[in-house]
């Protein structure tokens, strides 16, 4: 067991293979709740998460809604690796001669975890937002525009599809995550890429504290002894159960941190100084309702997410491969 702990490569593997699979299955739902949470009162264009999904699908092909979703595969694979392999690390190192961990100690471990994946989550997030909301602007501008309009005008329409960076100047949205990773880093340096840095703490190591210790909790209830793993899919329904408590839980601090990271404004949108301007704006003009914007398709895309985690560690994919493809053979 305690060998299994440290095989640091073997959960690394095991939380890319979870994060590849997991973001194929859910990423539509992912699309959905980024363009939900953006929506403000008056200028909705999507009613709920299927008519957004609907209304993709016929603007935007069935590729439209996986818009974002090459550079979330690309990240995701270190993001989740990251934070999986993190807290099984200080979990590993909190517990006492194989003892188990009190609650304290596990949330300390889900903090640590959270805390060491933003790195790679920060970035990821912000390309994945700006490319996954183009679509709402998109529908947003067009939506009031009178049917009959001229084709010029309506090419001029979709040209135009967002302000640049809170200036207020208008400017042709970047089509590809390399563009705009480029854009930021000329423009505002490599912190560009870590916008919104302090709202993803906020969300994730919240997250990790909750999610982690209530996994580990409702997995141990699965086990018919202690000395003994629970079955696979208790596994799976322990890690569905967990990963949508908890980011039902941290909805709010989802929400601030999309608002923050979402560069391109459409027709009336504010913009935000930073988390505190953004909370207290939100709250103004929209109520406290507008921090559970997404909550659903959040919990519908987490769950699934670290069940499929959870299960990958059960079966030992990595391990497996660890065991059989040696890195000893690699760099032969």
């Amino acid at each position: 067991m305690s060998q299994q702990q440290i095989s640091l490569p073997a959960k690394l593997i095991n939380g890319g293979i979870a994060g590849i699979v997991g973001v194929t299955c859910v990423f539509p739902i992912d699309l959905a709740k980024t363009r939900l949470q953006n929506q403000r009162p008056g200028q909705q264009v999507y009613k709920s998460m299927m008519d957004c999904l609907v209304k993709t699908v016929r603007s935007e092909g069935y590729f439209g809604m996986y818009r974002g979703a090459a550079v979330n595969l690309t990240l995701v694979t270190p993001e989740k690796a990251i934070k999986l392999a993190a807290n099984d690390f200080f979990r590993h190192h909190l517990s006492k001669d194989g003892k188990g961990l009190t609650v304290v100690k596990e949330m300390l471990a889900g903090c640590g975890a959270g805390m060491c994946q933003v790195i790679v989550t920060t970035p990821m997030e912000m390309l994945k937002i700006q490319l996954q909301d183009a679509g709402r602007l998109a529908a947003q501008q067009q939506k009031p525009k009178p049917v009959m309009m001229s084709p010029t005008k309506l090419v001029a329409t979709n040209a135009v599809l967002s302000r640049s960076y809170n200036s207020g100047s208008v400017v042709t949205a970047p089509r590809t995550a390399t563009q705009i990773a480029k854009e930021l880093i000329h423009t505002q340096g490599i912190q560009g890429l870590y916008r919104g840095l302090g709202a993803t703490l906020m969300r994730d190591v919240p997250f990790s504290i909750v999610y982690f210790p209530l996994f580990a909790n409702l997995n141990r209830l699965g086990k018919p002894s202690p000395e003994e793993s629970s079955p696979f899919y208790w596994a799976f329904l322990s890690g569905c159960a967990a990963g949508s408590i908890a980011a039902v839980a941290v909805n709010p601090c989802d929400v601030v941190k999309t608002r923050l990271q979402s560069l391109n404004k459409g027709a009336g949108e504010e913009t935000y100084r930073g988390v505190t301007d953004c909370v207290s704006k939100i709250l103004q003009k929209e109520g406290p309702s507008a921090f559970l914007k997404g909550a659903g398709c959040r919990a519908l895309v987490i769950a699934p997410l670290f069940g499929i985690a959870q299960v990958m560690y059960f079966v030992g994919v990595g391990e497996y491969i660890m065991d059989n493809f040696p890195l000893s053979l690699l760099a032969a």
